[in-house]
């Protein structure tokens, strides 16, 4: 009774108290502990992180998508160079210093690839040349708008453009699925210490109960009406009893550190686990699992994902040695004059036009094979998703069937574990009577041990196996809710 009390009160601070310090432990629930592992595990930081850099990437190639704006000076150029005239038919000697400096405003343009620049170069120039004495002196200025455009090829910036995005959307559904995978696994290694808590106190009632049959025995052994041999086997009980419960304790504190570790706490911290396990069952529709589990798995869209991205290589295996093209226009001015103010007053306007192309001839059939080759990783990519759905469905019903069975067994072990007690107590009864050995008692105490372990066994699978099931099928049929998967809504459609 007394140890009934301790617990009892222990449970009562649990349920006042459920994120209190208590004995020295930092007391964890389900719920907090996933509180804890969706801020520290690192699982989740690196997911975390690689959707950062997808983010931080498609940000980058936005914003080079904008007027970038650029300035190159050169202080000073000095050369002195000997050059032969033809026209005079000898050798000079001309000196040459100057300054200048370039602003440009380019402009990627996402529709045709194509880039339009608006370019200034001023610069001032001083030349000396000892045909005929000549010196010059004059400030220049050359502005003009050019545009390079690529021809008969596919669009590299929308390309890239859209490359990151499936980049992002695919760290997205990384993230949201390892958040369900970081569920599943919290809640597996929550219930690791619960069941070596559970072990513990059981060993400890198993201890407790082998003390007392010891007692019984030593009584019976002074008072002689019990051979010595008993006494001895008592004894082996009793200290088997108590490396029992050493035993637990050391699994306990092995299974803690583990769960800690993955949730992301001080290793050196206390803590202690509680929770219920008593669970209603709940009817499943396995057709109605099945279709969201198809329609809703993030899985089959990074499948999609993966053939977007073969296709875009195959748009680039296509361009390999390909007939393509390439154009420059540009118009502007170009001033020239000693004096700064006057540096127009007589302009040249200066044209260019340039259209150049590259004309494969013969390949000797490379680009033939890397295209057959690509195809087959396409190919590959799709068969991957056709699989992914059969394994999707495969997945939801064996997780049916494992609920269907583990149901039979909740019931079958609660049954056991009923009659287990009633049979220990019976036992108990006849030994202290003297109708009993203590080598059969304590078969009886190891048996109540066990029944107790294989009912909480089978109530936590249930919870675990339905939990799996929501995962698989992101439906939840406890609640009769269909899962949105947090932080699914892709800042790249933003």
């Amino acid at each position: 009774m007394k140890r009934f009390f301790t617990k009892l009160k222990f449970l009562i601070l649990l349920a006042l108290f459920p994120g209190s310090m208590a004995f020295g432990q930092q007391l964890l629930n389900l719920e907090r502990a996933l509180d804890i592992a969706s801020q520290n595990s690192p699982d989740i930081r690196r997911s975390l992180l690689n959707l950062e850099r997808s983010q931080e990437s498609l940000n980058a190639q936005k914003a080079a998508l904008k007027s970038q704006f650029s300035l190159s000076l050169n202080p000073i150029e000095y050369s002195r160079t000997r050059s032969f005239d033809d026209y005079y038919s000898s050798w000079y000697t001309n000196e040459s210093l100057g300054t200048s400096g370039t602003f440009t405003v380019a402009q990627p343009i996402l529709v045709t690839d194509g880039t339009l620049s608006l370019v200034n170069r001023f610069g001032w120039q001083k030349s000396t040349s000892d045909i005929n004495n000549i010196e010059d002196r004059s400030f220049t200025n050359n502005l003009y708008l050019s545009l390079s455009q690529p021809l008969f090829t596919y669009n590299r910036l929308r390309l890239q453009l859209k490359e990151l995005q499936l980049d992002l959307e695919n760290s997205n559904l990384s993230y949201a699925m390892q958040r369900l995978n970081l569920e599943r696994l919290v809640t597996q290694y929550f219930y690791n210490v619960y069941m070596a808590q559970m072990s513990l106190t059981i060993a400890e009632d198993e201890l407790a109960n082998t003390e007392k049959s010891f007692e019984i025995t030593k009584n019976k052994v002074d008072a002689g009406l019990a051979a010595r041999e008993e006494l001895y086997q008592a004894e082996l009980n009793f200290a088997t009893a108590k490396s029992n419960v050493q035993n637990q304790q050391v699994s306990l504190e092995n299974f803690k550190d583990q769960f800690k570790q993955y949730i992301g706490m001080d290793i050196f911290e206390e803590i202690a686990v509680m929770t219920s396990v008593d669970v209603n069952t709940v009817d499943v529709d396995l057709q109605k699992a099945i279709e969201y589990g198809l329609s809703s798995r993030m899985e089959l869209r990074q499948r999609e994902i993966d053939i977007e991205t073969s296709q875009f290589d195959l748009i680039r295996t296509n361009a390999l040695n390909e007939f393509e093209g390439n154009m420059n226009l540009s118009v502007g001015i170009i001033g020239d004059n000693r004096k700064l103010g006057d540096i127009y007053e007589n302009p040249t306007n200066n044209p260019r036009v340039s259209l150049s192309f590259n004309v494969p001839l013969f390949d000797w059939g490379e680009k033939k094979s890397r295209i057959k080759a690509q195809e087959a990783v396409i190919k590959t990519q799709e068969l991957g998703f056709e699989q992914e759905k059969v394994q999707i469905i495969m997945d939801i019903r064996q997780v049916y069937r494992s609920l269907q069975n583990i149901r039979n067994q909740i019931d079958i072990a609660e049954q056991n574990e009923r009659n287990a007690q009633l049979t220990y107590e019976i036992n108990l009864e006849r030994y202290a009577n003297g109708d009993l050995t203590s080598m059969d008692l304590n078969l009886f105490q190891t048996q109540l041990s066990e029944k107790k372990m294989s009912y909480a066994q089978a109530l936590i699978d249930y919870k675990v196996e339905l939990l799996n099931l929501k995962i698989q099928s992101l439906y939840d049929f406890e609640q009769r809710k269909g899962i949105v998967p947090e932080d699914l809504i892709l800042k790249s459609k933003n």
